[in-house]
Formats: C-alpha cells, sequence, structure tokens
C-alpha cells in the first residue's frame, strides 16, 4: 500500500461515522453465541416466562431502533442548524466526533443484542444473556444522556471554536516545530536552478490536501533532480493544470510515482493546512458579523482564538518550503504561507465586515497591541500597518468624537473588560 493510499484509508476511516457502529453489529453476532455457552456453564436457573421475557426483549429492541433513528435525524438536523449558523466548514468535525461515534456503536451493540437473544429463547431463559441486553439497555440510556450533553456543548460557536483552535495549534506543532529566532532570515529560493525539463499534469480536480514530503525527496534523491510542487496545499487545481515541475535531470521519473504522493481531495483539511484553521474561525466570526445574524459576542470569542493560534505562529520559525537531503541538496520547493499571509487572513475580513461595531474594534486592537508587543521585533511591522487600517477604518464608520475614542480603546472583551493602553497614536 503506497502513501496515498494509506492516506485515503486512514482519512476515510476518521471522517466516516458508521464504520465504529457496523463493528458494534458485528460484536453483538459474534458475542451473542459466546453468551449462550456461559449460561449454560452457569448453575442458576431462571424462573422468568419465556414468553413473556422474549416479548420483552423485542420491545427493548424495538426501542432501540426508534432511539437510533431518532438519534441520527435529531443529529443531522442539529449540524444542519449549527452549520447555517457558523459555517458548514464545522460538518466534518462532526463526523470524526469520537462521542458520537461510540455512543452510535453502543446503541446499535444493544439493538442486535437484544435481538439475537429474543429470537434464541425457546423452552428456557438464558439469565446471564438477558442480563447482559438488560444492562446494555441501562449503558445506552445513561450513554444517550452524555451524548446530549456533549453534542450541545460541541455545537456551540464556543465549543466548535476551542476544537478548531484545538487543531489548529496541532498542526502548526506539525508544520513549524523550530521556535523563531531573531537572528535567523528567510531562505530565499536557490538560484540558478534552470528552466524545468519536465512538468507533471493534474489528473484530477480538487483541493490539495496532503503531501508527501519524505516521499518526494526520497524519488528526487534517487533520480537526482529537485522537485517543485506547483499548487500550495489548500489550493484548489483543475484537470491537467500543472501540478509538479522537474528541474535538473529527473528524465526518469516516473509520473505515478508523484501522483500518489499527493492526496486531492474535494474540500480542504486542517492535517496540513494551518492557514484553513484560520479560516474556518473567520468565517464563523463573519458569519456572526452578517445583518442576518449580528452577533458580534461570538465573532469576540473568534478573536480569542485567532489572538492566541496568531501568537503560536508568530513565536514559531515558518517553513520557506526548501527541504534539502542528508548531503545538503535541494530537492523539494513548495510554497508556504508566510507571516504577513497569516495576519491577513486573520484581520482583513473580520476588520471589514465588524468595521461598524465598537465591540470588534476594541478586541482587534487589544490583540494587535498585544501581539506587538508580546511577538519578536520582525513581525511587528505587518501589525502596525494592521493597526493603523483599524484607526482609518474606525474614522470612517464612527463620525461622532465620543464613539471614535471608544473605538480606540483595547479591550480584550471587546465591551466590558479592563481598559487597556489607547493606542490611536500609531
Amino acid at each position: 500500500m503506497n502513501w496515498l493510499q494509506w492516506y485515503r484509508v486512514r482519512t476515510y476511516v476518521r471522517s466516516s461515522i458508521w464504520i465504529l457502529p457496523v463493528f458494534g453489529l458485528v460484536a453483538a453476532a459474534l458475542s451473542g453465541p459466546l453468551v449462550f455457552w456461559t449460561d449454560k456453564w452457569i448453575p442458576s436457573k431462571s424462573t422468568f416466562d419465556p414468553g413473556a421475557t422474549r416479548e420483552l426483549l423485542e420491545t427493548l429492541a424495538a426501542s432501540m431502533f426508534t432511539l437510533i433513528v431518532f438519534v441520527s435525524s435529531a443529529l443531522l438536523l442539529a449540524i444542519q442548524l449549527a452549520s447555517a449558523q457558523l459555517t458548514p466548514r464545522v460538518i466534518s468535525l462532526f463526523f470524526k466526533d469520537r462521542v458520537t461515534k461510540l455512543a452510535l456503536t453502543i446503541f446499535v451493540f444493544t439493538f442486535a443484542f437484544s435481538l439475537a437473544v429474543a429470537v434464541r429463547i425457546s423452552d428456557t431463559v438464558p439469565l446471564f444473556a438477558v442480563r447482559v441486553a438488560a444492562y446494555s439497555c441501562m449503558l445506552s440510556v445513561a450513554f444517550f444522556v452524555y451524548m446530549i450533553d456533549h453534542v450541545g456543548k460541541f455545537l456551540r460557536p464556543s465549543g466548535v471554536l476551542r476544537i478548531v483552535a484545538s487543531l489548529g495549534r496541532q498542526v502548526i506543532r506539525d508544520i513549524y516545530p523550530q521556535p523563531f529566532e531573531e537572528s535567523e532570515a528567510k531562505t530565499s529560493e536557490p538560484g540558478g536552478a534552470g528552466e524545468a525539463t519536465r512538468t507533471i499534469i493534474s489528473t484530477k480536480t480538487g483541493v490539495v490536501l496532503a503531501v508527501n514530503v519524505r516521499g518526494l525527496v526520497s524519488l528526487a534523491q534517487r533520480h537526482n533532480c529537485l522537485i517543485e510542487l506547483v499548487p500550495q496545499v489548500g489550493e484548489f487545481i483543475a484537470l491537467e493544470e500543472p501540478l509538479f515541475r522537474i528541474l535538473q535531470g529527473g528524465a526518469e521519473l516516473p509520473a505515478s510515482d508523484l501522483h500518489n504522493s499527493i492526496a486531492v481531495g474535494s474540500e480542504r483539511t486542517i492535517e496540513q493546512d494551518p492557514a484553513f484553521a484560520f479560516r474556518i474561525i473567520v468565517d464563523i466570526a463573519s458569519k456572526g458579523l452578517s445583518p442576518a445574524i449580528n452577533d458580534p459576542t461570538t465573532a469576540v470569542l473568534a478573536i480569542d482564538q485567532i489572538h492566541r493560534l496568531l501568537r503560536m505562529v508568530g513565536l514559531r520559525h515558518l517553513d520557506e518550503g526548501i527541504v534539502r537531503d542528508a548531503q545538503g541538496c535541494i530537492r523539494l520547493m513548495y510554497r508556504t504561507p508566510d507571516w504577513e499571509d497569516f495576519v491577513y487572513l486573520a484581520v482583513t475580513e473580520i476588520r471589514n465586515f465588524g468595521g461598524t461595531s465598537i465591540q470588534i474594534s476594541r478586541r482587534l486592537r487589544a490583540m494587535l497591541d498585544n501581539l506587538i508587543h508580546t511577538l519578536p521585533p520582525q513581525r511587528a511591522p505587518i501589525l502596525r500597518q494592521e493597526l493603523n487600517r483599524l484607526q482609518r477604518s474606525a474614522e470612517r464608520n464612527f463620525p461622532e468624537l465620543d464613539d471614535r475614542a471608544l473605538a480606540g480603546v483595547s479591550d480584550s472583551q471587546g465591551v466590558g473588560g479592563t481598559r487597556e493602553t489607547n493606542s490611536q497614536e500609531v
């Protein structure tokens, strides 16, 4: 199994909600004979009426099936409402939720096991099997209540933002493992690489999801060439558009090996795309600032998470998109977002959509002020530019001097927090 096949299997398993419940169905089918065999060795006899016990188990099985249908319908409706209020990008997060998968697995197991026990009852009642079915039903009810509590917290704006930010922090640590050093300078692309000897076109249409960096470096080393990935991770690429450029040799490099080193799908994922975490949070903030919803507090919650993610990115050495082999030869080049790209993505749309909100202006100002003072000096110029843009936006949107003065105060809560240093003069 090559890298692309393994990536597809792993991604499909993680994002599919039906696989674990199917395993629950199989577990119920396999455990039935085992439980009945165990029942034969238990020296206790049941006084239960076989007919009444069968009817009870059939009722429990029917109830569990009804619960499964109800839970599935309610969850789909809840996801639809949450995606309409926040952003459609949260749907994929829900289908990866482990609590929901485990709950459905328990429900399906209980349904199948209760039904299996009911059809096996004849003249005697298997006491141990009936008890397992009854306790499974009790566990299902308890887990149903827990799942309602979990989903209710999961689908709230604060819950979704927390999960997206957590995934963003994880991918930032994975993609940018090195801390920022003030003495470092961004490495420019190697000069004199020459013209491309080959161009490998895309055989699919979609978004670039992930790249096997180690595999590409190994291919380039074996064929003594330099590989350039044309699209950036997270970008859309169409059929027959340039996907790779081969520089300095590589005439014998199979195109299939290159295609098997890159994953293309229907929508972006966070796995190798830290900018997508910012994109989701900014979309949630933009939806909250739309006239139809008019919920600036949700946007403030989003800025809270953006603030922490930006600080994390600013304190790390951002990848230049140049990978060398063990001998120091450049083997792979690809485009990556720089610090300015992250700042523009995090601030621009929220500043434009929330330009008439004093709450948003104050919270953005608090974020920019804090980042200027806590990040290395090399990160500050673009932050000061954004602070100037924020001030000009306040001057346009707040003709009243009092409102403009309120908008020019840094407030970590938007409105209502402790006022920080006024930074109108920047």
